[in-house]
């Protein structure tokens, strides 16, 4: 296990001994908009199918006569199948370079989207949403990776904040027009939609997007060789520390997700369209604050100071959204609500890629499979706290800032004790400038 107190370089980054040495990094202005535009597009499938769909939840419960517990289940598939299909995708992509298994899967999520709009019944509907989760994983896992055979340190971090600006839009836009989709057609036609989307992006994808992987960087090992690769990610205390920490951080999100159609719509009232405004706010707090850490945070402030005050203010949303849902404001109203909501999604966009950002710094020899292991980490998390939400039914919030909070609670006690972050010279941030400037 690499020294703790010192985050290694790209020099000193952990790789098998007969791993050939990186080639060096490609400058950022070579990707060209178009790529970086695609990158972000990749990222944005998971929330664009998932908040397009949100607005028709209560909906499809009627349609389909299920409990909405059951009708969650359809979030908690997908975030499944995202899970376990980063798995197997990340590692090929490390074989097999990133293309073949990106084009393979976005053509999988296709088809599956389709067959989802044909749903009769809502198990069929859940089994559907699995296989879209299973290879839409494909799209997110390696533009993960993309950005990490491209850029290091602090250009890395930035570049994320580039795609939370880009994939960010996706969970503005698509509540509003899955909103707007209800008022002509049913839940149906929202997948169908999603089909449509997913067909221009694979053209896109297709004809524009190059390989980032060279053969030279390539992994010829099997599934051996790819176990013994994430057991030596996951030895490295800090890599899983910041895994988990945002792999929880995620969860507070999700649980956000999956109850808020129900919170916002059948506890206060509002309508779908209502609905979708104010989680386009939200999304819009979250890019926006994912645009002042890239932009003025990163390079000027460590990467583990800005984690922590993400976390803390995390923290702070999800206990006033659960004093409020027990009642110890009295009945304090949506706008109250809303606004803590606002607070805590806005605090995500500083989380959430800086805790990538750190875990990727510690490797490049397997950008794939560590892509892999940090999506992996954020779906299952993801997917337990879907039901959770709903286990006291339809008219209560307190599941969801219960789930918020425990999340929330257990990413700082992962951060602060694997990663460390007090602890002397660190150079995290140091090393990725000297990338930067090489």
């Amino acid at each position: 296990m690499p020294d703790h107190a010192a985050a290694p370089t790209p020099e000193r980054d952990r790789r098998p001994a007969s791993a050939p040495a990186p080639s060096p990094v490609r400058a950022p202005d070579r990707t060209g908009p178009l790529v970086t535009f695609l990158l972000g597009g990749l990222t944005a499938t998971t929330p664009l199918a998932m908040d397009m769909y949100l607005p028709s939840l209560p909906q499809v419960t009627r349609s389909l006569d299920a409990p909405a517990v059951t009708v969650q289940l359809t979030l908690t598939a997908c975030m499944a199948g995202l899970a376990f299909g980063q798995l197997v995708v990340g590692p090929l992509s490390d074989r097999w370079g990133r293309r073949r298994p990106l084009l393979a899967g976005l053509a999988v999520y296709l088809a599956a989207t389709a067959l989802c709009a044909l749903a009769p019944t809502v198990e069929t509907l859940i089994a559907f949403r699995l296989v879209q989760g299973l290879a839409g994983a494909a799209g997110v896992v390696i533009a993960r990776a993309v950005v990490r055979d491209l850029y290091d340190g602090v250009a890395m971090a930035r570049f994320f904040s580039t795609l939370m600006l880009i994939s960010g839009a996706a969970p503005i836009v698509a509540p509003l027009v899955g909103g707007q989709i209800l008022r002509v057609t049913d839940w149906r036609g929202v997948f169908l939609v999603l089909t449509v989307v997913g067909a221009a992006l694979t053209a896109l994808v297709w004809a524009r997007l190059p390989e980032t992987l060279p053969p030279g960087r390539r992994h010829g090992g099997g599934t051996g060789e790819t176990l013994r690769t994430m057991r030596g990610l996951l030895a490295d205390l800090p890599f899983t520390g910041y895994m988990l920490a945002g792999g929880f951080a995620f969860a507070a999100l999700f649980a956000y997700v999956s109850a808020s159609p129900f919170v916002v719509q059948e506890i206060y009232g509002a309508s779908p369209q209502t609905f979708s405004l104010l989680f386009g706010l939200n999304s819009v707090g979250l890019v926006a604050a994912g645009q002042f850490n890239g932009k003025v945070l990163v390079g000027r402030v460590g990467l583990d100071k800005v984690l922590a005050c993400g976390l803390a203010v995390i923290v702070l949303a999800a206990t006033a959204l659960l004093l409020m849902a027990t009642g110890v404001f009295g009945d304090t109203g949506l706008v109250p609500v809303a606004a803590a909501l606002f607070v805590l999604m806005s605090a995500m966009g500083v989380t959430l890629p800086n805790a990538q950002t750190l875990a990727l710094l510690r490797t490049r020899h397997a950008a794939g499979s560590a892509s892999a292991l940090l999506g992996t980490s954020s779906f299952l998390v993801g997917a337990v706290a879907s039901p959770l939400v709903g286990v006291a039914g339809e008219h209560t919030a307190v599941p969801m800032a219960v789930v918020q909070l425990a999340g929330a609670l257990v990413a700082v006690a992962c951060f602060v004790g694997m990663c460390r972050p007090w602890a002397a010279a660190r150079v995290t941030t140091r090393a990725g400038s000297e990338g930067d400037e090489s």
